[in-house]
């Protein structure tokens, strides 16, 4: 199909045109579930046809849902017409040659495919471990597949595989909450996430009122991800640092020498794409070495604005172009996984318990929102659990409280007390990426007050 539509475009447009062709399909299916019993079974199946044009000295961007030899046809016949009237773009940086991929996401021919009732018996795990509290959520599976092809010779293609399960439980005002993605729904066990969420809202139940200041913090991985977020968003942006307005500077040891940061997209039971929206080829990208920033990602109009290379990130984020990562990293800490843990938090972040003097246990973040994009303070929420420590031990539940703080500030140089030994991969939240996060205890985190101001 899209070379079929290059065709075209060679035939409107004339041999001078320079012309980019996305070919997606993107199946979903989704179960829902609410006070305890399934209340919604959905699916979709799209294809979108891309097109991207530059002719004369001018770049528009077409698509289409329509994929008929007319609606092809029509999709090439409206945007040549567009490029004719289009405002120069003299930072056309041209189409991305003719690459080899470096490797193949992760798919799972039976995640895929896999039927309503699957996903109904990991709902149905979860409820049943859940011992009668009242519980919601979701399980969905889906695919995607591509192909892309431009008029420099340039052809690739891929699919990739995703299953994701996100619930809640709930008793006497306390929510607890358990999530988690893979390429493989078997790796998704409905009863171990609702085991965990039910030990959380149990664990909740009367929480006590702290007063606002600094505290430890032991992060389980659903409060990192909201991190490394921001992070890729404001920070590790090809658009933040061509516009110059993000806090990450090349070769500068910004982190704690324990951070390590990377993007890849081929690791083992993690959904990826192994190319972006100019199709140039994604390769593993190391962002932070040992504390140390070390690269940003880029696509190719980012890439020349600042005089490097693409690193193949391109993404359309809120409607906009960026290049960003697609499946970021925090690399774990070396060590054996952690033995016999209390069943309200993930495994990993028991051992991190024993560091805390006196701190807080957060299991989630929301409502977190920028207040300076250039030194990252964000502020925003706990929810779904938190719980003093002292003396290494889990003594009772908190109140949500409303934090103000500097993501970098928070994993600089010597705040990093500790990193567990495994991270969990996450369903894909405010970035279209997955995230990959071990649970983290770190040194000092402004809390500024109560949930309610």
């Amino acid at each position: 199909m899209a070379g079929r539509v290059l065709e075209l475009v060679r035939a409107a447009a004339g041999a001078g045109a320079e012309a980019a062709v996305s070919v997606e399909r993107r199946a979903l299916a989704l179960t829902r579930f609410a006070n305890s019993y399934i209340h919604q079974n959905l699916a979709e199946d799209a294809t979108t046809i891309g097109l991207r044009l530059h002719a004369g000295g001018r770049t528009v961007t077409g698509s289409s849902s329509i994929t008929s030899a007319d609606g092809l046809a029509d999709l090439v016949n409206r945007t040549v017409e567009a490029v004719r009237h289009a405002p120069a773009d003299p930072g056309w940086p041209g189409l991305a040659p003719p690459a080899p991929l470096a490797g193949e996401p992760s798919f799972d021919e039976a995640t895929a495919a896999a039927p309503a009732d699957a996903r109904a018996e990991r709902v149905r795990g979860f409820v049943a471990a859940a011992g009668g509290l009242e519980t919601a959520g979701y399980c969905r599976t889906g695919s995607w597949s591509g192909a892309f092809a431009n008029s420099a010779g340039h052809t690739v293609s891929e699919r990739t595989s995703e299953a994701a399960m996100d619930g809640i439980a709930r008793r006497d005002g306390a929510d607890g909450v358990a999530r988690l993605a893979s390429a493989r729904l078997t790796d998704l066990s409905g009863a171990e996430l609702g085991n965990r969420a039910a030990a959380k809202a149990r664990a909740g139940v009367d929480p006590v009122e702290l007063p606002p200041g600094r505290y430890q913090v032991v992060l389980e991985p659903a409060a990192v991800a909201d991190l490394l977020a921001m992070l890729a968003a404001f920070g590790f942006s090809g658009r933040a640092q061509a516009e110059k307005r993000t806090f990450a500077e090349l070769g500068a040891a910004q982190f704690d020498r324990s951070v390590t940061l990377d993007d890849d997209p081929f690791r083992p039971g993690s959904p990826g794409h192994a190319y972006d929206l100019d199709g140039t080829v994604r390769r593993r990208l190391t962002l932070v070495d040992a504390g140390v920033t070390s690269a940003l990602p880029h696509d190719r109009r980012t890439a020349a604005q600042v005089g490097t290379d693409s690193t193949g990130h391109g993404v359309r984020f809120f409607g906009a172009l960026d290049a960003l990562p697609g499946n970021l990293r925090l690399v774990p800490a070396d060590g054996d996984p952690a033995g016999q843990a209390p069943d309200l938090m993930v495994p990993a972040a028991a051992p991190l318990l024993a560091g805390v003097d006196r701190g807080l246990l957060v299991s989630d973040f929301w409502y977190t929102r920028v207040l300076d994009p250039k030194t990252l303070v964000v502020t925003g929420l706990t929810r779904n659990g938190v719980w003093l420590i002292e003396g290494g031990e889990i003594t009772r539940p908190v109140q949500n409280l409303r934090f103000t703080q500097s993501y970098p500030q928070a994993l600089g140089p010597g705040a990093v007390t500790g990193i567990g030994s495994v991270a969990d991969l996450l369903p894909a939240g405010l970035l279209p990426a997955w995230p990959s996060v071990p649970p983290v205890h770190l040194a000092s985190w402004q809390f500024t007050g109560g949930a309610s101001g």
